[in-house]
């Protein structure tokens, strides 16, 4: 099975040259790092960046760049800086081509619960709200199960939402699938694992048709 970085090393696939990214916390902000060769990307972060590039190297953090979840940044030649009004009007107003986000729990029909746990004290919503509602090609960085091992992957979130059919694909430490009216289908499995092991860390609706290849990463 893939660890956080095989994650997004498998996300940093569906990048396409061009296009403008927002990338949540957690998980996805490690595709930064992972960007395919002879494509152009421009990563945003909702606290007020266009152009950040990958984590920083010691010599090179600065801890007034910083994303969203308060990790320091680099930024890329020619990157903006700007207000957080400005940054959520180019979500609002659809400038972004793709949304990554982490999760805590996703729904077989692309609902997403990623903000708050009942019971524990978080710090707000921030952006997730207006990503789920404005982005039209939202990806979900997770592991497949929660640390007792159950699955992540349900029929119905029990989780507050954050967004309602939202999600579009999704990529796991054991799976990549993408999200259909009859469920999650299974386009491709993390290597080792097997359709069995998938099938067993999943609650929700699982569509497996015929032979799933390996992921190649």
């Amino acid at each position: 099975m893939l660890d956080k970085h095989g994650i997004a090393r498998r996300i940093a696939q569906e990048l396409q040259d061009g296009w403008y990214v927002n990338l949540g916390i957690g998980i996805p902000t490690l595709i930064a790092n992972y960007i395919p060769e002879g494509i152009s990307v421009e990563f945003q972060s909702e606290n007020g960046i266009l152009g950040m590039g990958p984590f920083p190297t010691e010599a090179e953090v600065d801890a007034d760049l910083i994303n969203a979840g308060k990790q320091t940044i680099t930024a890329m030649p020619g990157a903006s800086i700007f207000d957080s009004a400005t940054s959520f009007a180019m979500i609002r107003g659809k400038h972004i081509q793709l949304t990554v986000l982490g999760a805590m729990e996703v729904a077989d029909n692309g609902d997403i619960a990623n903000w708050k746990i009942p019971g524990k004290m978080v710090k707000g919503m921030g952006g997730a709200m207006d990503l789920v509602a404005s982005a039209d090609n939202i990806i979900v960085a997770m592991m497949h199960t929660n640390k007792r091992g159950k699955s992540k992957l349900l029929r119905n979130c029990t989780l507050p939402l954050t967004g309602v059919k939202c999600v579009k694909k999704i990529v796991t430490n054991l799976a990549v699938l993408d999200v259909t009216d009859q469920g999650f289908k299974l386009l491709e499995r993390a290597p080792g694992v097997s359709v069995e092991d998938i099938e067993n860390a999943t609650e929700g609706r699982l569509i497996i048709d015929g032979d799933i290849p390996e992921m190649n990463i």
